[in-house]
């Protein structure tokens, strides 16, 4: 199975475009140890040829521009994109299908929830009917689901339910649902080995710990290093596990979540502008290394 990290950056982006935090006004100025990074996507493929994406971001032209294996190269009009696979109805997830109107067909793989949200409070799927085919797939949402998609040929794939926030347009933003949010378990059945993604996690469910104390890979939110990191820089008052997201640091983050994962490459990706983890030279950045935990930038490349 390979993996390929087209963005990294949770919704904005890093630098984010309006935002003079430490952060993005050192990354500006050049005085930054640490690269810009598009919003968070991946790409799986298990022979190199038809990918599965896994969440559109605004950003999505330019990764496919930045991955070449993407590049149409077999026909006039052509695409190595098999399929698109959402995990949420955030925006920073979905807003990159837009820019996909000129295929023929899209084949959209979502639960219901998720469909629901992007038929109508963010009818994104509706727009694209108007330029292209929306072909799509139900991702189920009872526990533990397995699946398969058409063009990923090898992977199985099983949608987890994840305790976290719908996005703030939907009607379930305060009473989350099962299938407002999935982490993904993808298992190449021809060599076995497993990765787990979450670009969004909120809490160390006993379900998905079960997943990741057997994937070879771990891909996890890492948006926030503190809990109250926003207010610390003084952009707000909301903390990070009000969002949904579980903050790296303190005896029960992410930092301790992964801690008991001997076997797995352990790896943060949808990583906020404010998060200190950018910094390559920030004490932050040392922690993890001692951790064994890598945080993961545009274009990081992993083989299972």
């Amino acid at each position: 199975m390979l993996v390929h990290v087209l963005g990294s950056a949770a919704g904005g982006g890093f630098p984010q475009w309006n935002c003079n935090c430490p952060n993005c006004s050192r990354q500006r100025r050049g005085e930054f140890k640490g690269a810009a990074r598009t919003q968070s996507s991946i790409t799986v493929s298990a022979d190199g040829k038809r990918w599965l994406l896994v969440n559109a971001s605004p950003d999505i032209r330019a990764q496919i521009a930045s991955f070449p294996a993407l590049w149409p190269a077999r026909a006039a009009r052509d695409s190595a994109i098999a399929a698109v696979l959402l995990v949420d109805a955030q925006i920073d997830h979905t807003a990159g299908l837009l820019f996909l109107r000129e295929a023929g067909a899209l084949e959209v793989y979502c639960t219901d929830n998720v469909y629901r949200e992007l038929s109508g409070n963010f009818p994104v799927l509706k727009l694209l009917e108007h330029y292209c085919a929306v072909r799509r797939h139900v991702i189920p949402t009872a526990q533990a689901a397995e699946f398969s998609v058409a063009g990923a040929t090898r992977l199985r794939f099983t949608a987890l339910a994840v305790a976290s926030k719908a996005p703030p347009y939907s009607p379930n933003r305060q009473r989350p649902q099962p299938g407002d949010t999935i982490a993904l378990g993808i298992e190449d059945t021809l060599t076995g080995k497993r990765l787990f993604y979450a670009p969004v996690l909120g809490a160390g469910e006993p379900h998905l710990l079960r997943f990741m104390e057997r994937a070879d890979c771990v891909m996890v939110d890492g948006t926030f290093w503190r809990d109250d990191e926003l207010a610390l820089v003084g952009l707000g008052s909301r903390r990070a596990r009000d969002m949904g997201h579980l903050p790296q640091s303190g005896p029960d983050g992410m930092i301790e979540l992964l801690r008991p994962l001997a076997k797995a490459r352990k790896i943060l990706i949808h990583i906020n502008n404010t998060n200190p983890i950018l910094d390559e030279a920030s004490p932050e950045r040392v922690i993890l290394e001692r951790a064994g935990i890598e945080v993961a930038g545009d274009g990081l490349e992993v083989e299972l």
